[in-house]
């Protein structure tokens, strides 16, 4: 079939739908929900047999529903409708939830319901769950939708009213009164968007990334410590971290870097650098051993890596090469990688600086595990990837990734080549013209799609990902193996080096000359500038 997808913008569970359509044989055209004559204009020019939304804020225009079959993808059961759905699935702590795909008509989130699907919640933030347990029981119900679009029976919504909105008063934090529990589910139901607003050492700020802390406890309100961007606050029955601020107008930021001199003789509180998780705390990087395969966790915020973070992730692996024959790279809860952290670069007086500082972090994480030459390492990629991340992954020596989980192996939408030795590792994966190919058309991947290229070595459906992901990286451990990987990497070294140093030639001028267009996308990125149009890349 010809499918518009119809968005708000090209977020992960559209990436997902996206995906699976062209694995399927789907001709597919992304428009964009600017505004209603744009809309029209651009679907009339596709002449679609079908329009599907995903992920959408707008009203579809009547010209539009009444003139092609279209849905949308509604984040609640039946009977659930309007906006605000996960907000109150969090909020009041719901462990059964579902999605539905609707037809549109004139009433909002009220046309007949073609696909119904249920998923239990964890206690997580909304973002999170949105990512993970709703995306995956989205994406079987788009797969059920399309494979039986003229055999399906649709039954009627039912007549209930919109949610009530779920509103910074309504939530706002009492921190004389509110417990430890009743602050993270406050803050989780407000995750990632648009945060609860409160006011820390006098600044006006949206908080994020919320973790309980069992140890420290003080004032209400009071900040008890700091560590690794996070500042950690006294609740009336003990502490709460808080990961991330975002002031008005501004962007999401890791904590102490919007409170910055405010923090003065606020004390440093350390974890060791693999933390055991013996108690509950803000923590980034942790391991798991089990029959001398090592599970490196890195839990950073939507998957993007400071230049501190990367040298802590690579002394994590210089510790962690000693102690196991396997070393499986898991990333984190919601993402595996993103690459370079583009908030911090355009909060950043120094830019350029900066910015090749953390490139070239990057970079010895990326040299570090290309050259752990006595282990064999593995990449999981039991979440999405993009751009550096994606080339972090296939500097290990196999690659493992869970069905419908989406790479995005590309940096031009950002104005940069990139580096993270790509040149080398993703050549060396699919060849020169495909590496050349995926690098230019800026469009995500499946796992499917790239375990077909050789991208990916091996793919594993969700219901046993984790054990079968063991019993693989056991499988690969041979001296034989790592015999070779010592003679390749000895032959091979200089012309690796040499794909590195040629990929910073370029660079250079992107992270340092003032009109470069990465400092024009990395802004549009970071504050969310909404586009004008559908991006050519989509055309």
């Amino acid at each position: 079939m010809r499918v518009v997808l119809l968005v708000t913008t090209f977020n992960s569970l559209t990436q997902k739908v996206y995906c699976y359509l062209q694995d399927t044989g789907h001709e597919v055209r992304v428009v964009y929900a600017i505004n209603e004559a744009q809309m029209i204009e651009e679907i009339e020019a596709f002449v679609p047999d079908i329009v599907f939304s995903p992920f959408l804020k707008k009203y579809i225009p009547k010209e539009i529903f009444t003139k092609y079959p279209t849905f949308v993808l509604h984040p609640g059961p039946r009977g659930d409708r309007g906006a605000y759905s996960l907000e109150h699935v969090v909020y009041e702590e719901k462990s059964l939830w579902g999605v539905v795909i609707l037809r549109v008509d004139e009433k909002l989130d009220g046309g007949e319901i073609f696909v119904e699907r249920e998923f239990h919640v964890r206690s997580r933030y909304k973002a999170s769950i949105y990512r993970n347990e709703l995306s995956l029981s989205a994406l079987d119900g788009v797969k059920y939708f399309f494979e039986n679009f003229n055999s399906i029976r649709p039954v009627e919504q039912l007549d209930t009213p919109l949610h009530t909105p779920i509103t910074q008063t309504h939530i706002r934090i009492d921190w004389q009164r509110d417990s430890t529990y009743e602050i993270l589910k406050k803050i989780h139901a407000l995750d990632s968007f648009p945060g609860v607003r409160d006011e820390i050492l006098g600044v006006e700020c949206e908080l994020f990334g919320a973790w309980k802390e069992e140890k420290l406890k003080g004032a209400p309100k009071e900040i008890l410590a700091k560590r690794d961007g996070a500042i950690c606050l006294g609740t009336v029955d003990g502490a709460v971290w808080i990961s991330h601020l975002k002031e008005p107008h501004r962007f999401k930021l890791p904590a102490t870097y919007v409170l910055k001199e405010r923090l003065k003789g606020v004390k440093e509180d350390r974890l060791p650098l693999l933390f055991d998780k013996s108690y509950a705390t803000f923590y980034e990087t942790s391991v798991e051993m089990r029959d001398e395969v090592a599970y490196l966790c890195f839990n950073f915020h939507n998957g993007a890596m400071s230049a501190a973070q990367c040298v802590r992730l690579k002394y994590c692996i210089d510790y962690l090469k000693e102690h196991c024959k396997v070393l499986v790279l898991v990333g984190g809860v919601d993402f595996f990688s993103n690459g370079i952290h583009l908030n911090i670069l355009e909060d950043s007086q120094k830019q350029g600086e900066d910015g090749w500082e953390n490139i070239n972090a990057m970079n010895d994480l990326v040299r570090t595990i290309l050259f752990c030459d006595e282990i064999v390492t593995v990449a999981s990629l039991a979440r999405n990837a993009g751009a550096g991340g994606v080339f972090m992954a296939l500097a290990c020596d196999f690659v493992v990734a869970k069905e419908d989980v989406v790479l995005n192996p590309h940096y031009k939408t950002l104005g940069l080549t990139g580096s993270e030795y790509h040149t080398f590792t993703l050549p060396k994966r699919v060849g020169e013209q495909k590496a050349q190919a995926l690098l230019e058309a800026c469009l995500p991947i499946s796992a499917n799609e790239a375990k077909r290229i050789g991208m990916v070595d091996a793919v594993f459906e969700e219901s046993d990902y984790y054990e079968k992901l063991h019993q693989y990286a056991l499988s690969k451990y041979d001296e034989d193996f790592i015999w070779e990987k010592q003679d390749f990497l000895e032959e091979n070294e200089a012309k690796i080096e040499a794909c590195k140093e040629e990929e910073l030639r370029i660079m250079y001028p992107e992270f340092w000359e003032e009109d470069s267009l990465f400092h024009k996308l990395r802004r549009e990125f970071v504050y969310k500038i909404c586009p004008t149009s559908t991006p050519k890349r989509f055309l």
